[in-house]
């Protein structure tokens, strides 16, 4: 079952499923209470055609926990070209959820922070049962589902906040963390560990790999960010894979800019697709000075 969150008209957001072309509506205010009933609630008989709505941001978690590094083949390629410090696996930390967008909404391109917008194409998790302290054996109990995550990241200020080994404020920037286009429910997936994964930017494969090249299995990486405690509707992402802009020879001629389009694609799972715009092109006014005090 693929779940949505979406407009029917503007200022109301909705919860339902897709079936074909048609969204049906669900009896529910939200898709984290949807997690939290356990997935019992009733229709409402209404249903929409796909092409008459708005899809958003599918959920807002209470928690999003980050997993980076998981995949050896990202490491290895900014290992190439002496990015910066190693990304390697068992860094965690928590995503800011004010800044979801859901699919078409625009990135918003921060200039006065940042001449160095990345993109990352991640598998993320939906847990739909509450738990803790569980091991990679008990952790299918706890999937639900899962998206496609584009961790937009801002790698000039990233590179400092690495000096510390802890990186949050370059990927916490409003707009900076698409999510959607729907959540895909578990039982429709199977085997999670391999699904082809590809990121375009205006049309061109930056980013191509499949799940099973990971290093730590789903199960795994669920269990171990179970002690930090699961509520209904959580997430918890994978990690990215090779071909960043920040590990291409040329960096600045791949950085995102306004005027992209990128689209993020897992199999089975997706497409995932936003524009990058203009302070000027989101908000009709010149953006505000950055307040600049870390060296």
């Amino acid at each position: 079952m693929k779940l949505v969150t979406f407009d029917a008209q503007p200022g109301r957001q909705l919860v339902g499923r897709l079936d074909a072309g048609t969204v049906v509506e669900f009896d529910v205010p939200s898709m984290r209470e949807y997690f939290e009933r356990e997935g019992q609630v009733r229709e409402t008989g209404r249903t929409f055609a796909l092409a008459d709505v708005r899809l958003r941001a599918p959920i807002v978690p209470r928690k999003f926990f980050h997993t980076a590094g998981n995949f050896r083949e990202h490491h290895e390629d900014l290992a190439r070209v002496d990015w910066s410090h190693p990304v390697n696996k068992g860094i965690v930390f928590f995503q800011n959820v004010d800044a979801i967008i859901g699919p078409g909404e625009p990135i918003v391109y921060p200039a006065n922070l940042t001449r160095e917008l990345d993109y990352e194409l991640e598998l993320a998790v939906v847990i739909g049962t509450p738990g803790r302290f569980f091991s990679a054996e008990q952790a299918a109990e706890h999937i639900a589902g899962y998206l496609v995550f584009n961790d937009i990241t801002a790698r000039d200020i990233q590179r400092r906040e690495m000096e510390s080994g802890v990186f949050s404020f370059s990927k916490a920037i409003e707009t900076f963390c698409p999510i959607g286009p729907y959540i895909v429910t578990a039982d429709e997936i199977g085997d999670p560990h391999d699904l082809d994964m590809e990121l375009r930017v205006n049309g061109d494969i930056r980013q191509k790999s499949n799940t099973a090249r990971m290093s730590v299995s789903i199960p795994q990486l669920v269990a171990y960010h179970s002690p930090q405690t699961y509520s209904a509707g959580d997430l918890i992402t994978t990690g990215t894979i090779a071909g960043v802009a920040a590990s291409t020879q040329d960096p600045f001629a791949n950085y995102l800019k306004p005027g992209d389009v990128v689209e993020a694609e897992i199999e089975r799972i997706g497409v995932l697709r936003n524009p990058v715009i203009s302070w000027q092109d989101a908000y009709g006014t010149d953006e505000p000075p950055a307040e600049q005090w870390a060296g």
